[in-house]
């Protein structure tokens, strides 16, 4: 596995690119579906990566992700800034732009610093951007995280926009987890599907508060990535189908899902997306719940 010039970028080895095998899923995704989770990374020789990421990604640009988008049969898609940009979103709206220019629907998760003005926020609005991501575990020093209040004072100008606040968290870590956000200022949206450490079951108090907001109808559950949280590291990722089962019996309403293409900074072998595809047919095996969550669901969520 290569490394990167030294002089150019911080030394952090580079990810395995995602399967190039292009290949269709057993059942097409189908109208207006959307994939609610994707990044573009790069080009590198153009876009620096901060020196503060975990992982450097091969280029994953936008050309290779459309032919993806065209044979899984997804007509709609929303990116994430991936970690490696910081507050850096010009990846994430050059991206969008292109896509919204072609007529292909898409929507933009934002990172942002306080220092935000209003301006851009209504900027950024226009762009197409429908929320803010907060990565409070996935980072090169956990304890430079802010906390949930500090976090507040920005969710809380981001409200009056219709935006929500996605966030990349362990659910393990917050026992208390629907005490945390029963109240708090915008929507909320979880990350791969709770992101549950490695190990740990249905069960989990954190979890549980999850699926108990959900059901309310106050938070949102991404089924993404399920080699994250599966201890089994292979197909068919028998914890995280247990997860998103439990997802879909507790609140069909709240959740979509997303490919999470390119799969970057894994530890298992590189999934085929036609495969995680297949995957999401297997755990909701209704099809009028399939549309729910793949084009429904995303259209009131990310204002489609």
């Amino acid at each position: 596995m290569k490394t990167p010039d030294q002089g150019k970028l911080k030394t952090v080895e580079y990810c395995t690119p995602p399967d190039r095998n292009l290949r269709a899923p057993a059942v097409q995704m189908g109208a207006l579906s959307c994939d609610c989770h994707a990044h573009i990374c790069g080009p590198e020789s153009s876009f620096a990566y901060s020196d503060d990421r975990i992982y450097t990604p091969p280029d994953a640009l936008l050309p290779d992700y459309l032919k993806q988008l065209e044979i899984l049969g997804i007509e709609r898609s929303v990116f994430v800034q991936p970690s490696i940009y910081g507050a850096d979103n010009t990846v994430l709206l050059g991206a969008m732009q292109q896509m919204n220019t072609a007529g292909i629907a898409c929507r933009g998760i934002a990172v942002l610093q306080d220092r935000v003005t209003d301006t851009d926020l209504e900027d950024l609005h226009q762009a197409g951007v429908r929320g803010l991501r907060f990565n409070l575990v996935d980072v090169a020093d956990t304890s430079s995280n802010a906390s949930l209040q500090q976090i507040l004072p920005l969710c809380k100008r981001i409200a009056r926009l219709g935006w929500h606040s996605e966030f990349l968290l362990h659910t393990d870590d917050y026992p208390d987890f629907e005490a945390c956000f029963e109240a708090f200022p915008t929507d909320i949206v979880l990350g791969h599907t709770g992101y549950l450490r490695l190990g740990q079951t249905g069960d989990n108090p954190g979890f549980k508060g999850m699926l108990q907001l959900a059901a309310a109808g106050k938070c949102w559950v991404k089924l993404t990535a399920p080699y994250r949280i599966s201890a089994s590291g292979e197909l068919p990722f028998a914890e995280a189908g247990e997860f998103a089962r439990a997802v879909v019996e507790a609140a069909p309403e709240r959740a979509v899902w997303g490919s999470d293409w390119p799969h970057v900074n894994i530890s298992t072998p590189m999934p085929n997306d036609a495969d995680l595809c297949d995957l999401f047919l297997d755990w909701v095996p209704d099809a009028q719940t399939r549309r729910q969550i793949l084009v429904e669901n995303p259209a009131i969520l990310y204002d489609f």
